[in-house]
């Protein structure tokens, strides 16, 4: 039995989608196809262009460049988010950053300056946006963001960013814990490798995509399209019991300590 999912009476943000590999996208595309409506915001002008060719010819969307690390930025975004919607559903946060040269030496040498920036991008700024939401989100509200293993082991040159994930999980069950009262829920996917441009600055990204793969129960990588249905049941009614979470979709590579033949 098939399950329909009708989104027709719901808004959602979704932040930080940079082109058509990004995450942030794989779940706005399964927002969209279920009706429903989309504000979109981007770090940087320069990512414009890439968003408006996703966006073309599209109903129901719209666009605002903000930086999460701006209080600003947050402000006018979520008064648009105000203005188009006049509330608010679901948040998306697909957002997260550390300097190249956190991530290509030792973490034992990772500098204070690094550390902020990634723990601050990556993590706080889930907090900020979610504060900055709250007086929008209906009840019933969802918010989801994006995590990955290297929270839980070490990967191998993720350095810093392990480090911020992890901070992003702790951030998720203590925003559930507080939210929850007035019936917004707060989760998080930790999606498998994926090709996308955050990934392709991890050194040795390839060979850690192959061996996900070959370790995996399924014989496979998960898809960003499993990530963008995963984030819709999450956001909608059909993840109504479900919050604090940590929600894994990487194939089953995380339960694998080594691949038995």
């Amino acid at each position: 039995m098939s399950v329909t999912v009708d989104l027709s009476s719901k808004t959602a943000l979704v932040m930080g989608v940079a082109n058509a590999r990004s995450l942030g996208w794989a779940i706005a595309e399964q927002l969209l196809a279920a009706g429903c409506r989309v504000g979109f915001s981007y770090q940087g002008e320069r990512l414009k262009p890439e968003l408006d060719k996703l966006l073309a010819g599209r109903e129901g969307v719209w666009s605002q460049q903000a930086d999460a690390t701006s209080e600003e930025d947050l402000t006018a975004l979520f008064a648009r988010v105000q203005q188009e919607f006049g509330g608010l559903d679901y948040l998306v946060h697909s957002i997260g950053f550390a300097p190249r040269t956190a991530m290509d030496g030792r973490f034992i040498d990772t500098t204070p300056e690094d550390w902020n920036t990634a723990l601050n991008v990556s993590a706080y700024t889930l907090v900020s946006t979610a504060r900055h939401a709250e007086p929008l989100l209906r009840g019933g509200g969802s918010i989801v963001s994006l995590t990955y293993h290297a929270s839980q082991q070490v990967v191998p040159k993720y350095n810093v960013m392990g480090v911020a994930k992890a901070a992003l999980e702790a951030a998720t069950r203590y925003l559930a814990s507080e939210m929850g009262a007035a019936g917004v829920r707060v989760n998080t996917i930790s999606a498998g490798p994926m090709r996308t441009i955050a990934a392709r600055s991890i050194p040795g990204f390839g060979s850690m995509y192959e061996k996900a793969a070959a370790s995996a129960p399924l014989g496979r990588n998960a898809t960003p399209e499993e990530v963008g249905k995963l984030a819709l049941f999450l956001l909608s009614d059909l993840g109504s019991g479900v919050t604090g979470q940590t929600v894994y979709v990487d194939a089953g590579a995380s339960i694998m300590s080594m691949k038995v033949e």
